[in-house]
């Protein structure tokens, strides 16, 4: 019951009670019709309140961040009356609580309604229900209807025709790699030498150990090409400063899956998450999910990730690194990488300029610069396809 029934069945107590006591036959009537009016509404709405069969429908093409997304919605009531007037609401996301009237189709309840300007992200509908009240709002009830799942709002990704890394100093001896070795040897355990093996395969540590000669026991390990790390940092955040990061990292990783390079993406987000992109009909597609959702909330620094080495961002034969924050640490990873011939490369998103501040100079991209690492800096009102392409690297580092 609403506050207005609450309300009404009160008035027409209070009306009969008065006409009881001062003996007014003509209240009777007014009071009698206040309870019925009451009782007409739960009776009505009750029964109306039954079991609902949903139809929903987001469109058939994927959504971008910044699109007007519609959302329709159907329910067909089966209960013993037509619902008197029917409302959905609905949580989507950090979007809110939606509510909007249903109008009569036929046998259904239908609507459809516009989320203008949806930003990135996973947005998952919580609380779906439909509300049935009374013509007077007397009444009213709610059915829940069943979890629709979640809405993908895709980043908005820049089509690149060269890479900022493989440009220039850093295009490997001016020629563009598209097949790189895709596999590499790791150390699974040692055991006794069998006469006849290669002296190369000897373990001279457990050999020395043991007084015997050891040999290494390797298994090929399948390596991905490229890995592109995207940092989630929760601390670095300004204003869109990590939707663009995101941004960058998807356009690099569909840059190289155009050329058919094998590559991972990994977030380095609280969860630590990471998809191989091998397929660009299957797996492209789940890269951009994971990259819809991610969101900042890592707490480790993105060098400790790098420093781990069942970690895929150091397994891969060459890494690209999208952070808003150049420490020590990593530039030594970067640098120690780079002087052991693996290829890597650094976006840096000046996150403080998206929030206004004026640019400021990273001695740090010089140092990197100079030890060979491939460097592109991102600051707010860029244009993000140029900057990974490698327009103006140099004026950008050196601010």
């Amino acid at each position: 019951m609403t506050r207005r029934g609450r309300s009404v069945l009160a008035l027409g107590v209070v009306v009969y009670l008065a006409a009881w006591a001062f003996g007014s036959k003509p209240l009777y009537p007014v009071a009698a019709g206040l309870l019925l009016a009451v009782a007409f509404a739960w009776g009505w709405v009750h029964l109306a309140n039954g079991p609902f069969r949903t139809h929903r429908n987001l469109g058939e093409r994927e959504h971008l961040e910044g699109d007007d997304v519609q959302v329709a919605c159907a329910v067909e009531p089966a209960g013993l009356l037509p619902p008197p007037a029917a409302a959905l609401v609905e949580r989507v996301g950090r979007l809110g609580e939606q509510r909007h009237p249903l109008r009569r189709r036929g046998r259904r309840l239908a609507i459809t309604y516009v989320l203008e300007g949806v930003r990135r992200g996973r947005y998952v509908f919580e609380d779906s229900r439909v509300e049935l009240t009374d013509p007077f709002g007397l009444q009213r009830v709610s059915a829940p209807l069943p979890a629709p799942g979640a809405l993908l709002v895709y980043p908005r990704l820049v089509h690149l025709e060269r890479l900022f890394s493989e440009s220039g100093v850093h295009a490997l001896e001016g020629r563009r790699l598209l097949l790189r070795r895709q596999t590499g040897f790791d150390l699974h355990s040692v055991r006794e030498y069998e006469r006849g093996e290669s002296l190369r395969h000897v373990h001279w540590r457990s050999t020395a150990r043991r007084g015997q000669l050891m040999v290494k026991e390797l298994e090929d390990a399948p390596r991905d090409e490229i890995a592109v790390l995207l940092d989630a940092d929760a601390a670095t955040v300004a204003g869109d400063s990590f939707d663009v990061q995101v941004r960058a990292a998807g356009s690099i990783l569909e840059a190289y899956l155009r050329h058919g390079r094998r590559a991972i993406l990994v977030v380095n987000s609280e969860r630590r998450e990471s998809q191989q992109v091998h397929s660009p009909a299957v797996d492209s597609r789940r890269a951009l999910e994971l990259l819809a959702a991610a969101e900042p909330t890592g707490r480790v620094p993105v060098h400790t990730l790098m420093s781990e080495e069942a970690s895929p961002a150091a397994r891969s034969l060459e890494l690209v690194v999208v952070t808003a924050r150049v420490e020590r640490a990593l530039v030594d990873r970067l640098v120690q990488r780079a002087l052991s011939r693996r290829k890597a490369a650094l976006v840096f998103v000046d996150a403080p300029t998206f929030a206004g501040a004026a640019p400021q100079r990273e001695p740090a991209l010089l140092r990197l610069q100079a030890a060979g690492v491939a460097v592109a800096v991102i600051r707010a009102g860029d244009d993000l396809a140029a900057a990974l392409e490698g327009a103006s690297a140099v004026e950008a580092v050196h601010g």
